[in-house]
């Protein structure tokens, strides 16, 4: 069923939502695109993109796919070069690109290490410094845009094997308050959103047995959030009026205590 575009908040914006193949990238992309924003989903999974860009268009909505490795800066540049030749530029960024994987200090999981790194701190930089020129553009010519990067819990408790992940995500809340005091007077306005536990394909991606078994033994005690609960914050945020902005937004199961 085509949806009615012209009486939703996001119409005539521009969203570029990385890590968009899978979890809340794909669950955002899908809800600003029913506010009526058109979306353009980064990942590096082209055939995963191509599904979501079909379901999108059948709901009415309007979708394009970037097949791209954000740890890539060329590859990025080009992205948001491609963006504003073919829809004049983007007006909101969602930095949802990432990786989860936990162990031990002292296995001195070093190729581990590095992927979590290169993809949530470095990636996530190389979007930024790729599209903030584009928000402030449209900040000056619409009167605001958004920079909203999904951090985590983690970035803010403490738990046993996360110490690496747990330390990216703690550089993307501060960088993302640091942000602010740039951007802010722009009108850009920047968010960081911290889930706690989110059942996405993350959780799959871990290899250490004892963060397996925690996140085995919290699954059995509570309700995890849904990619799309997440997806529905993405979305008030962006539709908030333009003088306000929700700088950090911590979204728990009511189950979890931390």
């Amino acid at each position: 069923m085509s949806t009615n575009t012209t009486s939703l908040p996001l119409t005539g914006r521009v969203a570029v939502v990385t890590g968009a193949s899978s979890g809340i990238g794909e669950a955002s992309a899908e809800r600003l695109a029913a506010l009526g924003a058109r979306v353009v989903v980064l990942a590096r999974r082209a055939d995963r993109l191509a599904e979501l860009v079909e379901r999108i268009e059948k709901n009415g909505g309007s979708a394009l796919a970037i097949a791209v490795d954000v740890t890539d800066p060329a590859a990025v540049q080009a992205a948001a070069d491609r963006v504003e030749a073919e829809l004049g530029g983007a007006d909101l960024l969602l930095n949802n690109a990432g990786v989860m994987l936990p162990s031990p200090i002292e296995e001195r999981a070093t190729e581990q290490w590095k992927q979590q790194i290169d993809l949530n701190v470095t990636g996530l930089m190389h979007a930024i410094g790729a599209f903030t020129p584009q928000l402030v553009k449209a900040a000056e010519e619409r009167g605001v845009a958004d920079l909203i990067n999904t951090s985590s819990i983690a970035a803010q408790n403490i738990f046993p094997t996360f110490a690496v992940y747990s330390g990216t995500k703690a550089y993307v809340s501060h960088l993302s308050r640091h942000l602010r005091t740039e951007l802010g007077p722009k009108k850009v306005r920047v968010s960081a959103v911290e889930p706690g536990i989110v059942a996405t394909e993350l959780q799959s991606h871990v290899t250490d047995q004892e963060a397996r078994d925690w996140l085995e033994g919290a699954r059995e005690t509570m309700e995890w959030l849904t990619a799309e609960d997440v997806a529905q914050m993405v979305g008030v945020i962006a539709t908030l009026p333009p003088r306000v902005n929700l700088q950090q937004v911590t979204i728990m199961p009511t189950g979890q205590a931390s």
